[in-house]
């Protein structure tokens, strides 16, 4: 199974098994989003109004005028023609936006807290860049240009009458010179033509003035983004999020022993194997009476969700073989008499039912006491007539530091902790007739014969 695969599982299972707790907490987002809402960002309202470009205009060229237009200086006259007094000219600034667009429109958009304010900045706003622009062009027209005006203008009568003058002096046949004359006469033209179009260029009434407002602003119907909606969605999801990574962190960060390897390595000992402990373990919730244990318990946060399902067992007959070769590992390990302290952590119900397990199947071979401990004061009993402690407890429920603390409690106590048998929870399975297994079952374990030069 690969990464990707391993992260959908893990979140499927964070999705099943938190899903009140994540309902909640999104919950908790949207109201927090709504507030945001409220005290952070009240509804706005955004009105444009589009504003027409006549002529021939570059792109660096409309992107000036769009500059212009939400200049500090059109602003101001758009402030003091609406005469508001709870907004100021600077804040007003932040609320107008230019863009341009295809055909030499420039859209002007203006953005209050009512729809009809919004509508009057985006209006005042076009009108004021309109007028500004009109002054900006008129005064441009200085004495330098009005005489070049004045000097082409000239020109292009004086064309027009030499093209008369040709034209009535040219001879209507196929001669040469009457074929210059003509040449002559279409040459003047395109002087005149080529004239004419600096006339205009140089015109600053023609072309590129006259802008036009082509209408009023609409009226905004909702609101502008981010809207209310979008906010408490944001939230809710935000926090959804934000419950899922935080799940997913804290499994990162689980310190928690799992294998059997790893648990006897901290505990300073082997392992003797493992067991299946029958039940209904998704059902299985810890003890508590606090408002704390009933919360956690209505949330569904009273359980762990970073185990897997518990598996399917085998059969009765099967679970009590493994207990079975436990005691024997243990005969076969230590001298008659054989009486061993088993060490539970407290709090760990599969492991007290281990243990009560082992206990019922060893038959007093060896004498097997169960004890409790605590694992943050772990205290074991000072050694009696036991030959040593055997440590029963299930997987990924302590760390190596609380399984080193339970090593240097059995210390203390002058106890060898002569083994780890480590328990796992399983669903029932079937149960098989006492006579498939009998109790008196001898447990034969298979020794591998050494090797010989010689033939079988």
């Amino acid at each position: 199974m690969n990464e990707d695969t391993i992260r959908l599982v893990t979140i499927g299972r964070i999705l099943r098994r938190r899903w009140r707790l994540l309902a909640v907490l999104a919950a908790v987002g949207a109201l927090f989003g709504y507030g945001t809402s409220v005290l952070v960002f009240p509804p706005r309202y955004t009105a444009s109004a589009p504003v027409l470009l006549p002529g021939v205009w570059e792109e660096r060229e409309l992107l000036t005028q769009v500059d212009i237009a939400t200049s500090l200086t059109v602003v101001d006259r758009t402030a003091n023609a609406l005469h508001w007094s709870d907004v100021s000219s600077s804040e007003l600034r932040h609320d107008v936006s230019a863009s341009a667009g295809d055909g030499n429109i420039i859209t002007i958009s203006g953005t209050a807290d009512t729809p009809e304010r919004a509508q009057q900045l985006a209006d005042g706003v076009a009108q004021q860049f309109v007028q500004f622009a009109a002054q900006v062009a008129g005064s441009g027209t200085d004495a330098s240009v009005a005489a070049q005006t004045e000097a082409l203008r000239k020109q292009v009568a004086e064309t027009n009458r030499r093209i008369s003058d040709l034209a009535e002096a040219a001879d209507p046949g196929q001669t040469v010179e009457s074929v210059q004359s003509r040449t002559a006469l279409e040459n003047l033209r395109t002087s005149l033509e080529a004239a004419m179009k600096k006339l205009e260029e140089a015109d600053p009434s023609a072309g590129k003035a006259g802008m036009v407002v082509m209408g009023q602003a609409a009226l905004p119907t909702g609101e502008a983004p981010p809207t209310r909606i979008q906010l408490i969605a944001g939230g809710a999801l935000l926090f959804f999020l934000l419950a899922v990574v935080g799940h997913l962190v804290a499994a990162r960060m689980n310190r928690r022993l799992r294998t059997e390897p790893a648990i006897a390595a901290a505990l300073g000992s082997t392992p003797l194997g493992a067991v299946d402990v029958p039940g209904d373990w998704p059902a299985h919730r810890p003890k508590g009476s606090g408002r704390g244990a009933r919360i956690s318990r209505l949330l569904g946060a009273d359980t762990r969700w970073d185990e897997p399902a518990p598996q399917k067992s085998g059969d009765e007959a099967g679970r009590r073989l493994r207990y079975r070769r436990v005691c024997a590992r243990l005969r076969e390990q230590l001298p008659a008499p054989r009486r061993l302290l088993l060490v539970v952590p407290d709090g760990d119900e599969i492991a007290r039912r281990a243990a009560g397990q082992l206990l019922a199947e060893a038959k007093n071979d060896p004498q097997l006491r169960v004890v409790e401990v605590s694992v943050d004061r772990p205290i074991v009993p000072d050694r009696g007539t036991e030959n040593g402690a055997v440590v029963v407890l299930s997987a990924n429920s302590r760390t190596a530091e609380e399984l080193a603390g339970i090593a240097e409690a059995c210390a203390e106590g002058r106890h060898d902790i002569v083994g780890v048998v480590v328990a796992g929870p399983v669903q029932a399975g079937p149960t098989r007739a006492a006579a498939d297994l009998p109790d008196d079952a001898t447990l034969t374990f298979a020794v591998p014969r050494p090797a010989t030069g010689g033939r079988a």
